[in-house]
């Protein structure tokens, strides 16, 4: 299943409503899932590569990785999900950290995040629960002009379930949600939007299971994000 599935939007709930954080982020860090820290470390790599004095994290949960950031050279921080729980538990453990600090609830597909633009713009595993088109075109909205885009997608695998088997089982509801995003799909998306894709990564967890990461850079005299709204 590649990026043309994701086509229509979902008309349902997210499943992410029905979704409890600590089994979320448990199953994440289950050395046979081990995307947690891989995440956290792609993220680092690119704070301490870019030193953003602004950062979006799409598809927060409870901070996925916001350890990383340096409050010293980061001094606003914009949060979303589309879990009022998860940024309720991410406000409290993150309060203070940064001089700035906006946590929002919306779904990135269907709304505009209303913040100043931020410098870097970090979005993992997100394409795959949401219409990449639309969702895109809002991202567009978030990066700054020369911002950076960074995102994270799951590898189409026959041989593996799109969501590892663990313990917590709630985390099965997924599945039928996920639907795989072509990095090709992605690199064309952006590039209508004046985002052009800088380079990309192939990486894997200790369990076996590939990811693409894309990194993209705003051209300051691309399009306007409002030219490309579906």
């Amino acid at each position: 299943m590649d990026g043309s599935a994701a086509a229509a939007r979902r008309t349902g709930p997210s499943p992410w409503l029905d979704i409890p954080l600590d089994a979320y982020e448990a199953h994440m860090a289950l050395p046979e899932v081990g995307q947690a820290p891989m995440l956290a470390d792609i993220f680092g790599a690119l704070l301490r590569e870019h030193l953003p004095e602004t950062v979006a994290v799409l598809g927060c949960a409870g901070g996925n990785g916001l350890e990383r950031i340096d409050p010293a050279a980061t001094s606003r921080v914009v949060c979303v999900d589309i879990n009022q729980q998860y940024l309720d538990v991410l406000r409290e453990r993150h309060q203070g950290r940064f001089a700035r600090l906006q946590t929002t609830c919306l779904d990135i597909e269907r709304r505009l995040v209303l913040c100043e633009p931020v410098s870097l713009v970090w979005a993992a595993l997100l394409f795959e629960y949401v219409d990449p088109c639309a969702a895109m075109n809002r991202i567009a909205h978030l990066i700054a002009d020369d911002g950076i885009l960074a995102t994270v997608v799951q590898e189409h695998d026959t041989d593996r379930p799109a969501v590892t088997p663990s313990p917590y089982t709630c985390l099965e509801a997924l599945a039928p949600a996920l639907r795989h995003v072509a990095p090709s799909r992605l690199a064309a998306l952006a590039a209508g939007l004046g985002l052009y894709e800088m380079r990309r990564q192939r990486v894997a967890t200790a369990a076996g299971k590939h990811f693409t990461v894309q990194v993209f850079q705003r051209d300051p005299v691309a399009m306007d994000p409002d030219e490309g709204e579906a």
